[in-house]
C-alpha cells in the first residue's frame, strides 16, 4: 500500500526572506506605506528604518546632496520637514509682469497650473512655461462681472470625464456678481449655471453626496442656497439646478461642508445667522432641509468643518459648534479688536488667526479648559491686517495687503522660519502700504500677486530643490532675505 501524501505543506512567510532582499523591495514603496510596514512587526520595522531604503528615498528626491553614511531615514525626513517649512533662501524663484494694475482677488496654485483672478477675469499659467520663458496666458473671460469664488473639483464628478487616463485631472468652477457659475475645464467655458436672483457670492468648499451623485452648493445675496449637479450635460446646465433653500434672510457669505457626513452644508449669512442643512432631504418645502439653527455675534470672516464640529470665526472670535446638536461647545480663540483671517488642520489640535499687525496660534486642548482662551504663540512683525493665511502640519504663512512681506512659522511652535519679499519693488518702496493681495500654497510650492500703481507681479517659489539653509541671527527676528528685484516674464532669479 503506497503512503498517504502529506496533508500539510511548507509556508514562507514575507520574514523568512533576507533583510537586504526585503529592503531591496521596500525602495519601491511610497512614505506611507513604509510608516505602514515599520507598524507591523519588529522584524519588518527594522527593515523600514533601514539605510539602504533611506539612501534610495534620499537619492531619488535629491541626487546632488551630499548623504552622510549612516542615520539617512533621519536625515530624509529632517530634510523632508525643512523644504516644507521653507527653511531655504535659496528657492527657486520666477516672478511675472501683469499689465494689469488691478488687486488680483482669488490664486490657486494646483500641480502645474497657476490659475487667478482680477476683476472678471480668470488667467491660468503652466508653470514650465512661466519657468522657461514662455510668454502667453489662457485667458477665461465669460464672465462679465467681478469673480466672487474660485474652487477646483476632480473631473471625474463631472459628465466630461470620459477615461481612467483623466482620473486625476480637476475642473475650475467661479462664481460672479453676473449671476452665473461657470465650469472650466481645458481652458475654456464648458458649463454655465444660472438660477441665483443677485450675485453669487459663495462656493461649498467640497462637493455634497457620496457616489455618483453628488452636488455642489452656492451662496447668493439673494439669501439661498442652490445645489447643482456637475455631472449634468447641456453647455447650458438647464437641468443641472436640483434645489434651492430658503431660510437665510441676509447674503449668504460662507459655506462649509461637513466632515463626519457629506450630505450636511452649513452656512452662515451676513448677519452672522448659521443653519445646517440635509442636502439629501426630499421635500416640497425647501427650507426644511435645514435641520438646525443658531448664531453667533460679529461679521463672519470664515468657516470651516472638521469632522461633527463646526468652527465659526467671527467678530473677535472663534466658536466651535457641535453640529449634531447645534450647541456651542467652546471658544476657541478671542481675538481683540477683531478677527481677520482664520485657518485650522484637522489633523492637529491647533488653529490660527490673523489680526492686526501680527497673527496668533491657539492649542484647542488648553482652551478646553479656560473660560479666557489664550494663545501658545504670538506671530508678529506684520503691518496691518493679516487677511492670508495658511495652515498645513508643517507651517503657517502669513500675508496682508498693507505688508510686503510674507512670514513662515512652524506649525507646532509658532517659530519663524522664514520671510520674504512679495511685491513689485516700485510698491515696495514707495510709502502707500502696498502688499500681497491674494496667496496660494502647496507643498513645497508657493505663489504670492500684488499689484503696484502700473502692473501687478505674480512670484512663485519652489523650495524643494533649494540648499542654502537661513542662517539665525540673534539679534534679528526676521530675516528679510530678498530685496526687490526688477523682474521679467519667466526669468528665474535667486
Amino acid at each position: 500500500m503506497e503512503a498517504e501524501p502529506s496533508s500539510t505543506t511548507a509556508t514562507t512567510r514575507i520574514t523568512d526572506l533576507n533583510e537586504d532582499s526585503l529592503a531591496h523591495c521596500a525602495t519601491y514603496l511610497s512614505l506611507q506605506d513604509l510608516s505602514n510596514l515599520a507598524t507591523t512587526c519588529k522584524s519588518l520595522k527594522r527593515v523600514a528604518y533601514s539605510d539602504p531604503i533611506w539612501q534610495h528615498c534620499f537619492r531619488e528626491h535629491w541626487p546632488h546632496e551630499l548623504l552622510q553614511t549612516s542615520g539617512l531615514r533621519e536625515a530624509y525626513l529632517k530634510r523632508r520637514v525643512a523644504v516644507q517649512q521653507f527653511k531655504f533662501v535659496d528657492p527657486l524663484v520666477a516672478g511675472l509682469y501683469i499689465t494689469d494694475a488691478k488687486p488680483f482677488d482669488h490664486i490657486i496654485l494646483d500641480k502645474n497650473d497657476i490659475t487667478f483672478s482680477q476683476g472678471s477675469l480668470v488667467q491660468m499659467k503652466n508653470i514650465d512655461s512661466f519657468l522657461n520663458g514662455r510668454d502667453g496666458f489662457t485667458a477665461l473671460s465669460d464672465h462679465n462681472a467681478r469673480i466672487t469664488c474660485m474652487r477646483l473639483f476632480p473631473l471625474s464628478e463631472t459628465s466630461l470625464f470620459r477615461s481612467e487616463t483623466q482620473r486625476k485631472e480637476n475642473v475650475l468652477v467661479t462664481s460672479s456678481c453676473d449671476h452665473s457659475i461657470r465650469l472650466w475645464w481645458k481652458g475654456s467655458c464648458q458649463r454655465c449655471f444660472r438660477g441665483h436672483n443677485g450675485p453669487v457670492l459663495t462656493l461649498s468648499d467640497k462637493l455634497l453626496g457620496d457616489g455618483s451623485a453628488k452636488v455642489l452648493a452656492s451662496g447668493g445675496e439673494d439669501g439661498t442656497v442652490r445645489l447643482w449637479s456637475l455631472s449634468s450635460s447641456g453647455k447650458r446646465g438647464q437641468h443641472a439646478l436640483k434645489a434651492t433653500l430658503y431660510g437665510h434672510e441676509k447674503p449668504i457669505k460662507l459655506m462649509s461642508v461637513a466632515g463626519h457626513r457629506t450630505s450636511l452644508l452649513a452656512s452662515i449669512s451676513k448677519d452672522s445667522k448659521v443653519r445646517v442643512w440635509d442636502t439629501t432631504t426630499s421635500s416640497a418645502v425647501r427650507s426644511s432641509c435645514c435641520v438646525g439653527m443658531t448664531s453667533v455675534p460679529g461679521a463672519p470672516v470664515d468657516v470651516k468643518c472638521c469632522e461633527s464640529l463646526l468652527y465659526v470665526a467671527a467678530g473677535s472670535s472663534v466658536v466651535a459648534i457641535d453640529l449634531r446638536t447645534m450647541q456651542k461647545v467652546i471658544t476657541v480663540a478671542i481675538y481683540q479688536p477683531k478677527l481677520c483671517s482664520f485657518a485650522i488642520v484637522p489633523s492637529k489640535p491647533l488653529i490660527c488667526t490673523g489680526g492686526i499687525d501680527k497673527a496668533k496660534l491657539w492649542d484647542i486642548r488648553i482652551n478646553q479648559e479656560t473660560l479666557k482662551p489664550e494663545p501658545v504663540a504670538e506671530l508678529d512683525g506684520h503691518t496691518g491686517p493679516v487677511t492670508l493665511l495658511h495652515m498645513d502640519p508643517y507651517k503657517i504663512v502669513t500675508g496682508g495687503p498693507e505688508d510686503s512681506y510674507i512670514n513662515v512659522w512652524e506649525t507646532d511652535t509658532g517659530a519663524q522660519t522664514n520671510s520674504f519679499i512679495c511685491c513689485p519693488s516700485d510698491a515696495a518702496s514707495s510709502s502707500s502700504g502696498m502688499g500681497c493681495s491674494a496667496m496660494a500654497v502647496n507643498g513645497t510650492r508657493i505663489v504670492t500677486a500684488s499689484h503696484g500703481e502700473d502692473h501687478g507681479l505674480v512670484c512663485f517659489r519652489d523650495f524643494f530643490n533649494a540648499t542654502c539653509a537661513v542662517s539665525k541671527r540673534e539679534d534679528v527676528l526676521i530675516s528679510k532675505f530678498w530685496d526687490p528685484q526688477s523682474y521679467s516674464d519667466g526669468d528665474a532669479y535667486s
